[in-house]
């Protein structure tokens, strides 16, 4: 018997996309047929049977993987063992070549020579972006979800920390209320809201407003380092600011708006217990018609 008819059902959407039992028999061919039999060969034949492609025509290789990971934890698809790591986002980080030394930075944000944001954009940055914040966030590392944008704070003196933005959140109560969309607008526009998931100044950094400014910095960059990787356009930037561990004071100075708090639950809550830190909801609209940009018609 399969397990479809044992009671697991199959997702009508996989990442955001439409999913069918078709669609789930395509991926166990693919799996079959993958040579080497690797989970990232998988992901890539995926992307090609389903035509799972992002507005410039590319694999969306990252939405695959996890869509893949779902369905694989979910018993309707078998993936091969992981080559590297436990397969979870956790596995063992290849650190930097260099890390940066510890020396105190203190001063205002107009002490600061050469400030600016780095892209992350080949594989030695990448490791120092992932052993900065696997080592210096509380959070830990994680791969961001989907699309998504890494940078490096920079200056004259060397790597002040590092920033970056990945998928938004599914759904936030309050967030969609201010926005003003209805489920299906939801689904159909999530796509132009980005999630700032990480946000870190080393510790020996002490510079007044250098947050606030760090933020202002990545607002300007987003519009157009998002639209030449990913070829759309992004609209609102969001973020969750865990309470009382932080007060959100950098966004505020940053001009981002305050909506509330989130209930707590998690997003794999059954028995609607807040057994999850609350956090304050921020949000920055990266253009005044965003709303429209999100399918709001008002």
């Amino acid at each position: 018997m399969g397990l479809e008819q044992m009671g697991v059902g199959i997702p009508d959407k996989l990442c955001g996309r439409p999913f069918d039992a078709a669609d789930l028999e395509r991926i166990r061919a693919e799996i079959v047929a993958a040579e080497p039999p690797q989970r990232s060969e998988i992901a890539r034949r995926v992307c090609r049977a389903l035509e799972w492609t992002d507005a410039l025509g590319r694999p969306k290789l990252m939405s695959a993987r996890v869509g893949l990971l779902r369905l694989h934890r979910a018993g309707l698809i078998e993936l091969p063992a992981p080559s590297r790591g436990n397969g979870n986002g956790r596995g063992l980080l290849r650190g930097p070549d260099r890390w940066p030394e510890p020396v105190a930075v203190v001063g205002t944000v107009g002490d600061l020579g050469g400030l600016r944001l780095e892209a992350v954009l080949d594989a030695s940055a990448s490791r120092l972006w992932n052993g900065l914040i696997a080592r210096y966030h509380y959070l830990g590392y994680t791969p961001l979800p989907g699309a998504q944008l890494r940078y490096l704070v920079h200056c004259e003196g060397g790597v002040l920390g590092a920033i970056g933005f990945g998928a938004a959140a599914w759904k936030v109560a309050v967030r969609d209320r201010w926005i003003g969309w209805d489920a299906a607008c939801r689904e159909a526009h999530l796509g132009r809201v980005l999630n700032n998931a990480r946000f870190l100044l080393l510790p020996w950094v002490r510079v007044k407003h250098l947050a606030s400014k760090v933020l202002a910095l990545a607002a300007a960059r987003i519009p157009k380092d998002f639209a030449a990787r990913y070829g759309e356009r992004v609209v609102l930037l969001e973020t969750f600011v865990e309470r009382p561990r932080f007060a959100g004071t950098c966004y505020r100075a940053a001009n981002w708006h305050y909506l509330g708090e989130t209930t707590g639950r998690g997003k794999c809550d059954r028995t609607h217990q807040a057994a999850l830190p609350r956090k304050g909801v921020y949000v920055y609209p990266l253009t005044a018609g965003f709303r429209a940009a999100l399918g709001v018609v008002r």
